[in-house]
């Protein structure tokens, strides 16, 4: 097997397997984290959930495309009403457990248009075999329907719904309540626990309630992005803040490191800085939150060197993902080993 430096990024690219991690509870969920890098299917057929051998991914370490994170991570699937791919999007996923032991994996993707207007897509996979897609163009409303042996229904209500900046997520005054198998799977919003309340038959709780386990956001346009996240259970929420600026020539010779920068900045407080950008455009360093060891990855060689000629190729990818053990050096070892995986926040930056 071809050994991967680890420590501080050194000259040379490396490799990266950039699989998105999946909830510790239940274990199984670690057996379909690869999907999130699969193109959104835009029918409601089922899909295989069968993941690659990542060692076979590691075999091209200093290639030049060693660490390509495919253009399809985040494709999502909307007809022609809807709104362009240059929409900012965030695309949340959930494992949950029912008490018969039927395992779901829910994901909820949002878009903001220009407008203002809010556009929520959830996508429901029952035990790997069958998927169930509803796009959601109401601002409140419900929907009953089958993901596959398992009934579900959507309560969801964002007609007052606040948000922070041009991010496509709400934060205050919405509610999003997902029931399977008359069992309270995912609630959503400061205003869910109410409307859980005034249910009725009143749902039980599932065995293993939606835990997120990854979180992935593509933004345009902006040298320095923004979010908030958990990265523990039980943790505090911090802010986390990447800043990349240079690349403008499109070219090696162009693009220099002395005009570029790239930190990285959690709860406003820089804790990782990178020097000569263009030939540190692929690296990783860890970090220390709430007692758990963070590995940040990041790959902005196509925003370095392709300039602004395309936007949709010139993109940076930065990764954060919870380490369960920190003697861990290589933690997707650690996955393969464990079958354990921990929270991932994903974040793809393109130029307009």
């Amino acid at each position: 097997m071809t050994s991967i430096p680890s420590g501080p990024s050194s000259n040379l690219p490396r490799l990266f397997f950039l699989s998105v991690g999946g909830s510790s509870k239940p274990a199984n969920y670690s057996s379909s984290i690869f999907r999130l890098f699969k193109p959104f299917d835009s029918t409601n057929s089922p899909r295989t959930l069968t993941p690659p051998n990542p060692m076979k991914d590691i075999v091209a370490c200093f290639g030049h495309n060693a660490v390509k994170v495919a253009e399809s991570t985040l494709s999502l699937a909307f007809d022609g009403s809807s709104p362009p791919q240059s929409d900012n999007t965030v695309c949340c996923s959930y494992g949950a457990t029912l008490s018969s032991r039927k395992q779901l994996l829910i994901e909820l993707t949002w878009r903001r248009i220009a407008s203002g207007d809010a556009f929520l897509t959830v996508s429901i996979d029952l035990d790997g075999s069958a998927t169930h897609r509803v796009i959601l163009r109401k601002k409140k409303g419900s929907r009953a329907f089958s993901a596959g042996a398992a009934a579900c229904a959507l309560h969801w209500d964002v007609s007052a719904a606040k948000f922070a900046g041009a991010a496509p997520d709400p934060t205050k005054d919405f509610y999003l309540v997902i029931i399977a198998d008359q069992e309270l799977v995912l609630q959503l919003g400061d205003l869910s626990g109410h409307f859980v309340e005034r249910m009725e038959p009143a749902p039980r709780a599932a065995e293993y309630c939606a835990v997120l386990y990854a979180r992935r956001e593509r933004v345009f346009g902006s040298t320095h992005h923004s979010t908030k996240a958990v990265f523990r259970d039980g943790g505090s929420e911090h802010e986390v803040m990447v800043r990349c600026k240079g690349g403008e020539g499109g070219s090696g010779e162009a693009a220099t490191g002395d005009d570029g920068e790239l930190y990285f900045c959690v709860d406003r407080k820089r804790l990782i800085d990178v020097r000569e950008v263009n030939l540190n455009f692929r690296g990783n360093r860890t970090i220390y939150l709430d007692g758990s060891a963070i590995d940040v990855l990041w790959d902005v060689h196509d925003w370095w060197f392709r300039g602004s000629a395309s936007a949709s190729s010139s993109g940076a990818t930065f990764m954060f993902r919870t380490r369960s053990a920190t003697e861990s050096s290589l933690w997707w070892e650690e996955e393969m080993a464990k079958g354990a995986s921990q929270f991932t926040l994903l974040i793809q930056v393109f130029k307009n």
